[in-house]
């Protein structure tokens, strides 16, 4: 049987007794027949492909600029084909059994300019409801300000207790935090956020529920929640005239980049931000670079491509 035959017998396969859509069996067609493509081209038949082929086939596809999860996707296909020719009894082994797709690179972490970045913390709002103002100028300067986690944030406590999972100490210009795995750490709080503080809890006094432990209520005079801090920044980050929508991680980003430019104290962020692992903080440095090549590309003479 030639490789058209053997191609057409699997297809009707995944068509009648695997009952595929029509869709899938289609894709599935198009893998197999860049698999042909690429066995005719070695001078071998399908039943001869061996791994080496497979890897040699996937370091193309990968330099010629298709994706990891392009790649990935065509391997299933052909892994599917040689399984069924392995239960046919027509191949001894998977050429595509060990094989696995590039990684695809992880994606920086977003974060706001600093220009950007001034301007959220800076916006006061349209002044109509004063209480809510203030509790959201203190969340953008905590946030931003100690890039904290958003849990860490919504933990926070008005007052240092045994119970308590978080709290300020304003006089000692610290927000002491509990993170991941339960791991507390102490970072340090600016002049902006302990303002916004100030002003918040004295609206907080005088307004809702205000007997509540929590630092940070909502509406209804309990614990503000993460998912609700989520809808104000964006809100709030659209009336501040931002063009993309700030989430409470954005923030978080955005202190470990800004502090990252200013300083290059890779340790010192990673305490700050209580990373267990400096692998983790690291990803600000490929933030940091593509800042500064933005900046090489923007201004220097021997940047510029005609």
């Amino acid at each position: 049987m030639d490789d058209v035959a053997l191609v057409e017998r699997y297809l009707e396969h995944v068509r009648v007794e695997k009952r595929l859509a029509a869709r899938t069996v289609e894709l599935y067609a198009l893998d197999l027949q860049k698999l042909s493509e690429n066995a005719t081209q070695a001078r071998v038949g399908l039943l001869q492909v061996q791994n080496a082929h497979i890897r040699r086939w996937v370091a193309q596809m990968h330099s010629g600029g298709r994706s990891g999860r392009g790649i990935a996707l065509i391997l299933s296909g052909w892994r599917g084909f040689y399984t069924w020719l392995g239960r046919e009894g027509l191949v001894q082994s998977n050429p595509v059994q060990d094989v696995r797709a590039p990684k695809a690179p992880k994606p920086l972490p977003k974060a706001l300019g600093v220009d950007e970045a001034v301007q959220f913390a800076e916006y006061t709002g349209d002044g109509a409801d004063p209480w809510m103002e203030a509790r959201d100028a203190a969340i953008v300067e905590l946030l931003y300000g100690c890039g904290l986690r958003v849990g860490e944030l919504v933990g926070l406590d008005v007052q240092a207790s045994t119970a308590a999972r978080g709290w300020i100490d304003a006089q000692a210009g610290e927000a002491h935090v509990l993170g991941k795995g339960s791991k507390r750490r102490t970072v340090p709080v600016g002049g902006k956020a302990l303002q916004a503080l100030k002003e918040w809890s004295a609206q907080r006094a005088a307004g809702r529920h205000a007997g509540e432990p929590a630092l940070f209520l909502g509406r209804n005079g309990g614990r503000l929640s993460a998912q609700a801090i989520w809808q104000r920044l964006k809100q709030r980050s659209l009336r501040a005239g931002l063009a993309t929508p700030v989430h409470p991680h954005m923030l978080r980003h955005s202190f470990a980049s800004h502090l990252l430019q200013s300083s290059g104290d890779l340790r010192a962020v990673q305490e700050l931000l209580g990373h267990a692992n400096i692998g983790t903080t690291q990803v600000y440095t490929r933030l940091d670079f593509q800042h500064l090549a933005k900046a090489y590309d923007a201004a220097h003479p021997r940047a510029k491509r005609k």
